[in-house]
């Protein structure tokens, strides 16, 4: 063997174990190759992202939590100020009060114009009956005065009298009319104090409504991606101060061929291996399947799979699963998804369900 051979010997044999070592490596780490009727395709794990928003304008007071921090349902998570909507409710409160002062007044005006129209009343039979006492004194006043027992001037007095009865007796029934429609005004005081009354109600329950949402309150169990503001920064309505990730509604997009995706239907069972733990073999189910085909995604690594129209379709988490390992739960994630066809294919050794202890 010559020397220079024999030289280059040592250093010939490591690049081969490299090669090989290299070689079983990329057999350990490749996917398991599904048998027939499951199908599988790569894709990333995603998850529903939900914006934490102000509803109204305002300035940012606080934020208690940070990037990549854990939440719960309920947990306040940042605080607007709110010294605009607490002078806005105290001005409220100060209408509220004087409608119901308002609504009290008006209801007093309408006992007192109830008691007017109830002297007035009175007064229509006082004068009635003074009108035909009037009619009687001037009858018997004629039938003397035909007699010549009384005078004339005395007749004149008499019917003057019953006119002037007369003329008591529509004053009273006119006054009798102004109390009425005096009893219909302060009755509608009264709805419109009442009116004002609800509308003060309905705009310190609107103030109220608005100091709650400027509490942001997580809606769901999750982790917070982004601080999209600061303390003391102007917000617009609906500006975002926050953007979570719901880690309990987790699933993984992927496409399949037409001839494979139209075997898929909704619950059907899936297998997800991801890149950065294959040891673990996570159980989940479909639960979309896209209408219309579209063209091949760049996601799909294949060039046979590329030249295909292909269906979109999400795999998703069991939700308890996903509470049971909240704190291990990452999106972005690529991976491979495996979808049982045949409900008669039993998964093979390498796809049944591994999850971490």
């Amino acid at each position: 063997m010559p020397e220079a051979f024999k030289s280059r010997w040592p250093w010939i044999a490591v690049v081969a174990l490299a090669v090989v070592a290299a070689v079983a490596a990329w057999q350990v780490l490749q996917p398991p190759t599904p048998p027939a009727g499951i199908a599988s395709a790569n894709g990333r794990i995603e998850a529903v992202e939900i914006d934490i928003a102000a509803r109204t304008a305002g300035r940012v007071k606080e934020i208690g939590v940070d990037e990549g921090d854990f939440v719960r349902a309920g947990q306040e998570l940042a605080r607007m100020d709110t010294a605009v909507l607490q002078a806005q409710l105290r001005e409220a409160e100060a209408q509220l009060q004087r409608a119901r002062i308002s609504v009290e007044t008006a209801t007093s005006q309408v006992t007192q114009r109830e008691a007017e129209a109830e002297a007035a009343r009175a007064l229509i039979a006082q004068r009635e009956a003074e009108l035909d006492a009037a009619r009687k004194r001037l009858a018997r006043t004629r039938e003397l005065a035909a007699k010549n027992a009384i005078s004339e001037a005395q007749l004149d007095d008499d019917r003057a009298t019953a006119e002037a009865a007369r003329a008591a007796v529509a004053a009273a029934k006119a006054q009798a009319a102004a109390a009425q429609a005096a009893i219909g005004q302060a009755k509608s005081n009264v709805v419109a104090a009442q009116s004002a009354v609800e509308a003060a109600q309905a705009t310190l329950q609107r103030i109220q409504a608005d100091l709650d949402d400027s509490v942001l309150i997580s809606p769901r169990d999750g982790r917070v991606q982004y601080r999209v503001a600061q303390p003391g920064e102007v917000l617009s309505p609906g500006g975002v101060v926050l953007n979570m990730v719901d880690l309990t509604d987790v699933y993984i997009t992927f496409f399949l061929p037409t001839e494979q995706a139209g075997r898929v239907a909704l619950g059907t069972e899936a297998r997800l291996v991801l890149d950065a733990a294959p040891q673990y073999v996570i159980p989940a189910e479909i639960s979309f399947v896209a209408d219309v085909a579209q063209f091949t995604p760049k996601t799909v690594e294949t060039a046979e799979e590329r030249q295909k129209l292909m269906f979109r379709i999400k795999a998703r988490i069991d939700p308890d699963l996903l509470r049971k390992h909240l704190h291990q739960v990452k999106t972005g994630l690529p991976g491979m998804a495996y979808v049982r066809l045949d409900p008669r294919v039993e998964w093979p050794p390498e796809l049944q369900t591994r999850l971490p202890q």
